[in-house]
């Protein structure tokens, strides 16, 4: 499977201002699209692996609604405003919703490069985390309810004995289960199980 280009998504109100930073993008090397406002650009549904590129300040929703909406969605696109010095504050306050950095105008084109790199790294973290996370679920997702029981006070650091006790069962019976548990996961090692908990972001007796 091809893993898809990552894409910068400009979204700006002034047409000029798009097209200017959509060829000074696409001449550097990136996939880049245009949009005229935040609701285009939801719309079009941004994913990962991709950053987004947006003024701070727009007619309709601005640069703070877009980014509670993104979130509101569960879409977790980097995002990158830009901002005149007097809207300074309000690109503080898009960092403190989420954004991952913030470009004062007028910058210059290696400060934008860098701030798209930046956001396209983050996003590439992101997306293959996302990936472990739900390959490690979907292992974990394949052990009978018996041996989730185990797997969870496994991760949890509890022995063979203990393990025997809380679910009133034999340990031989536990050391049975404990080794489907482990043949299923592919694991090795008690720490690769923890690993395996930790990517999959599940807790002690609680799923995904």
């Amino acid at each position: 499977m091809t893993t898809p280009a990552a894409v910068v998504h400009v979204v700006d109100d002034d047409e000029a201002v798009q097209d200017s930073l959509r060829l000074l993008l696409d001449a550097a090397g990136f996939a880049v699209r245009a949009h005229a406002s935040a609701e285009a650009l939801l719309s079009a549904g941004p994913t990962l692996p991709g950053c987004v590129l947006t003024d701070v300040r727009m007619p309709g929703m601005d640069g703070l609604e877009l980014l509670r909406r993104l979130h509101a969605a569960a879409i977790t696109v980097p995002v990158v405003v830009m901002t005149g010095h007097a809207d300074v504050p309000m690109a503080v306050h898009a960092m403190k919703a989420g954004a991952l950095n913030f470009l004062e105008k007028p910058f210059t084109d290696d400060a934008l490069f860098a701030a798209v790199r930046a956001a396209l790294d983050e996003s590439r973290r992101t997306a293959k985390a996302r990936a472990q996370s739900e390959k490690a679920s979907a292992r974990i997702a394949g052990l009978t309810p018996r041996e989730r029981e185990v797997f969870d006070l496994l991760v949890e650091g509890l022995s063979t004995k203990a393990i025997a006790r809380a679910l009133g069962a034999s340990p031989r019976t536990i050391e049975v289960h404990r080794g489907r548990v482990i043949e299923k996961l592919g694991a090795h090692s008690l720490p690769e199980l923890v690993r395996l908990a930790l990517a999959a972001q599940v807790g002690p007796r609680a799923g995904k």
